[in-house]
């Protein structure tokens, strides 16, 4: 050790470049530029730490002996002054990926698109929450062609256009927004985070994208829409299942309505319950309830399935003549939830509604029900009329900004996210802000690359729907079953 230099971390830090590098390890220094290029694992690995102290990520790959024994003498530039030594020099530089390990949530900043965070709340959430929230029909057909087929459609992108400024602003049901995109509702948030449906409410606020309030939410919407300032004039909708007794029904759309609600998104696709069986699988805490419907998990023969259990109370018997009852109890606007053929969408712009969200509930009631880029494909086949008449929603396995985009060009006003806000609620608020940044860049790249710089220059020629365009359900039935099994009733066909 006598007579090697003493050199300061100042001095150390100076020499940080592939060019010139220098790295201490056990207290000495080592001038590496020429070694590094050279080093079987990449000289990346070393230039990370040029002008810092890499004792600790040598000694897990290597023996003290390896530089002395391997590098020339005149290598050795001396010994680093431990009088210079700071806290920040001390700190071992950044890895390039954290790992994700299971029951461990890796830093926020990490997560980079959808897909991440569901992978972190597969992880990381309890079996039961992750059940429910992700479980599907019988064998998850729909629920996994919901995303599977979004990409068979195609962009066609004009070129040589000026896309440096991009809006993604847009208005929904009548409220301006930052993104075409919506809360679209889920039950008990709160199981992912404490925060639950608020914690969603104040993560929309920067970009003002409405949240559709579940009837089965985890909170009182009393609750949810005061935990954002009055102020902000945020948007929120309210989902309603239609109870067996109705005045149950009636009673809490005059509540919604006093809060300031003032669209209702009736839901159709669940007279009953679907059978999901990942859900029924994992027992249900029997101290969950929904206190908007008054309903209580609880375990039996079939399983502990929240969705089907949760659900005793919809009537099944709501029909078209029932939206009567609707308006006169209701003053606001109606979005008919669940629709999933042309027919019923078409009968819904007839009616007079303000709005359809083509949904086949994630893939949660039935299964081999048709994916949600199909029942838009088949409306813009049978009934284009209809998206000069109402606004045309949709959700179901939209994973990415550039799945918006395929949506609005194709008529849509706007897109739902389900599963998506409540895998981000794994990291409470924040998680929710950051997951529509996640989107809202996307969607902003994707338009960019596309050629347009508004949503409103959104249109059908800049997809190609070859691939699907010929699964799209023509007219009104099977184009050439006609034969009916021994003691079927003849049915009279509804008209529109």
């Amino acid at each position: 050790m006598a007579g090697e230099a003493l050199l300061s971390v100042e001095e150390i830090k100076r020499h940080n470049s592939p060019d010139d590098c220098w790295i201490v390890v056990d207290g000495k220094v080592w001038d590496i530029t020429d070694f590094a290029p050279e080093h079987p694992g990449g000289g990346e690995i070393i230039w990370k730490h040029a002008g810092y102290d890499a004792t600790t990520t040598y000694s897990t790959y290597h023996s003290p002996s390896l530089l002395p024994n391997n590098l020339d003498r005149s290598k050795l530039k001396g010994q680093v002054d431990t009088r210079t030594i700071t806290p920040d020099w001390a700190k071992p530089p950044p890895s390039t990926t954290t790992e994700l390990k299971l029951h461990e949530k890796p830093p926020l900043d990490t997560v980079i698109c959808a897909q991440d965070f569901e992978e972190i709340a597969q992880r990381t959430a309890s079996k039961k929450t992750w059940a429910f929230y992700s479980s599907a029909s019988t064998d998850c057909v729909t629920r996994d062609a919901n995303r599977s087929f979004f990409s068979r459609i195609w962009f066609r992108p004009r070129l040589l256009r000026a896309v440096g400024n991009i809006s993604t602003k847009s208005t929904i049901l009548g409220h301006d927004t930052g993104l075409p995109i919506f809360v679209s509702p889920a039950a008990m948030a709160k199981m992912m985070h404490p925060s639950g449906e608020k914690g969603i409410a104040r993560g929309c606020l920067d970009e003002r994208v409405p949240q559709c309030v579940s009837n089965n939410a985890s909170f009182p919407i009393g609750e949810i829409v005061p935990s954002v300032p009055k102020e902000n004039n945020h948007p929120f909708f309210f989902q309603l299942y239609v109870n067996k007794d109705r005045e149950q029904s009636t009673k809490l759309l005059q509540h919604v309505r006093s809060l300031g609600v003032d669209s209702v998104f009736v839901t159709v696709d669940g007279p009953v319950q679907g059978k999901r069986e990942a859900d029924e699988r994992v027992k249900a805490d029997e101290s969950l309830s929904t206190p908007m419907s008054g309903q209580k998990a609880k375990n039996d023969r079939r399983g502990g399935g929240i969705g089907r259990i949760m659900g005793n109370y919809i009537d099944p018997n709501f029909t078209w003549t029932d939206f009567a009852w609707l308006r006169e109890h209701w003053k606001g606007k109606i979005v008919v939830k669940g629709v999933q053929c042309w027919q019923d969408a078409k009968k819904c712009a007839e009616l007079g509604m303000d709005g359809v969200l083509l949904s086949n509930h994630g893939g949660r009631n039935l299964d081999s029900s048709p994916p949600v880029i199909m029942t838009l494909l088949e409306c813009q086949m049978n009934c284009p009329e209809i998206f000069g008449q109402l606004e045309v929603l949709i959700d179901g396995g939209i994973r990415r900004g550039a799945d918006v985009l395929k949506c609005l060009c194709l008529g849509a006003t706007a897109v739902g996210f389900g599963r998506p806000f409540l895998y981000a609620l794994n990291y409470g608020e924040e998680g929710v802000q950051h997951f529509i940044d996640i989107i809202k860049q996307e969607l902003e790249i994707a338009m960019a690359l596309v050629g347009i710089t508004d949503l409103s220059q959104c249109d059908p020629m800049y997809v190609n729907t070859s691939e699907l365009d010929v699964m799209v359900a023509k007219a009104w039935g099977h184009p050439y079953a006609r034969g009916k099994r021994l003691g079927s009733q003849e049915m009279t066909r509804a008209k529109l």
